[in-house]
């Protein structure tokens, strides 16, 4: 057999590698967006962004409560913040239409455990 001598390297491989690395990034990537939980801050017109790591909780419209992208119920929660040092920080995000009830029930549990480092999250009130 004769050795034959590339005058050029063939691209067209790779480009198509590159292509379907792309397709699987872009498909997951909007995978990504959806878990998101979906709420509706209320507006605040006073107040400043924090940037310092927390811990995060979600109070849905339909009272759901989520630990950290998980949801659990009232009891778990408690149980998890038993565990949780009254120096940890706590980043609460309500749904504006939540009922107060449930809120309070989150504050309460806070309070009863010592967590007083609790910010709430609102959007800035712009009228």
């Amino acid at each position: 057999m004769e050795d034959k001598e590339f005058s050029s390297i063939n691209v067209i491989p790779f480009v198509d590698i590159l292509l379907v690395l792309l397709t699987i990034v872009l498909i997951t990537a909007s995978f990504m967006v959806q878990g998101a939980i979906p709420v509706n801050l209320p507006k605040a017109k006073e107040g400043k962004e924090e940037a310092l790591k927390s811990l995060e909780i979600v109070l849905t419209k339909e009272g759901e409560i989520y630990f950290e992208g998980k949801r659990v119920n009232l009891q778990e929660l408690e149980n998890i913040l038993k565990s949780i040092s009254p120096s940890t920080k706590i980043s609460l995000s309500t749904d504006r239409d939540a009922k107060v009830q449930s809120l309070v029930s989150l504050l309460d549990l806070f309070k009863r455990y010592g967590l007083g480092k609790v910010v709430i999250r609102t959007e800035r009130d712009e009228s």
